[in-house]
């Protein structure tokens, strides 16, 4: 079903990170970026179509006042809005937006660090664009930023706070179906596995809580109002987002899951886990009973290798690119 294709060098090698790997398809130029975090850096390729071009450029993590951060960053990540996307980075001090190509820094946000050192970390992840103008970023506190994006310049302003969860967010995703009908806008999960659905608007609304079983949801994803996460049992399951009702529960990994992620147009979805396997599923709907199923389709195994990033290159999901721990190489594959 899918064949490897030749992978893309990165500079420095792929950090332990859930979800490290940010894909952003530019079709007009007949390009893709990438991004993949290692320690304090962000690595960027830009790499053409026709695989003859690549272009690749380092971001550092920033803080106000220091010339080099030490800062580790959590997490980069595409945010596409209608008007623009940018790329976001988290850290450990603070949130950074660029321009989708890196070139530009538009936005600093500092997180609100302790004085005095705690036994608590201080450090942003989970990142998403919600509706036209809003990314929301988690943070270690539990709380999530709404910050309102204009549709261009950098005048961006944190609109809002929400905190209902209690311990660090770990990922963040909006509906990805582009579907009118669906309710939830937003779907947050933390290191207790617990998920809060949210409606987004001038004021973002607790749709619904659903409880974790104290086990990291490491991954989730939002499609057609179905939650999908992933748990560091190697467990995906499958909710309803607005009631909560669970679906189905698959026994997907040995190991820890690292990253989700879905092809809106095609249903399908990626799983990839520190077992090395990555998996490709099917997700059908069935309106009428309003149920959900999931089925296997395809494995990959990258040998010895912790998967730490897995994305479609595009909505169909006919190509997809795969990070791991200590590999200074994007791998990729595309379908047969």
């Amino acid at each position: 079903m899918y064949h490897k294709e030749k992978s893309i060098q990165i500079k420095n090698s792929a950090s332990a990170l859930y979800n490290n790997l940010g894909v952003l398809r530019i079709a007009p130029r007949r390009l893709t970026y990438f991004t993949v975090v290692h320690a304090n850096v962000v690595n960027m390729v830009s790499a053409s179509w026709d695989g003859l071009n690549y272009s690749h450029r380092q971001l550092q993590s920033k803080e106000p006042n220091v010339a080099t951060s030490t800062s580790l960053i959590m997490q980069a990540a595409f945010c596409g809005l209608p008007s623009r996307d940018l790329l976001v980075v988290t850290s450990q001090k603070g949130i950074q937006m660029y321009e989708s190509d890196g070139s530009i820094m538009v936005y600093w946000h500092a997180l609100d660090t302790p004085e005095t050192p705690t036994a608590q970390a201080v450090f942003a992840r989970g990142i998403s664009a919600v509706w036209e103008n809003y990314i929301c970023v988690g943070v270690s506190s539990g709380a999530i930023l709404v910050f309102d994006v204009p549709s261009k310049g950098s005048n961006i302003t944190l609109s809002e706070v929400l905190e209902e969860h209690k311990e660090s967010i770990t990922d963040m995703a909006s509906e990805c179906s582009g579907s009118q009908e669906c309710i939830a806008d937003l779907v947050s999960a933390d290191d207790g596995g617990n998920l809060c659905v949210w409606k987004a608007g001038e004021e973002f609304q607790l749709l619904n809580k659903i409880p974790g079983f104290d086990m990291s949801c490491s991954s989730v994803k939002l499609w057609k109002g179905t939650v999908v996460a992933g748990y560091g049992t190697g467990q995906i399951r499958l909710y309803e987002a607005v009631t909560g009702i669970l679906h189905a529960e698959v026994n997907a990994h040995a190991r820890w899951i690292y990253s989700l992620d879905i092809a809106p147009f095609s249903g399908l979805l990626l799983s990839a886990a520190e077992d090395s396997l990555v998996r490709v599923w099917h997700l059908t709907m069935t309106p009428e009973t309003n149920s959900v199923e999931i089925a296997h389709l395809h494995n990959e195994c990258v040998t010895d290798t912790q998967i730490c990033g897995a994305k479609f290159c595009d909505g169909d999901g006919y190509a997809f690119a795969v990070t791991g721990y200590d590999l200074s190489e994007i791998i990729r594959y595309t379908q047969s």
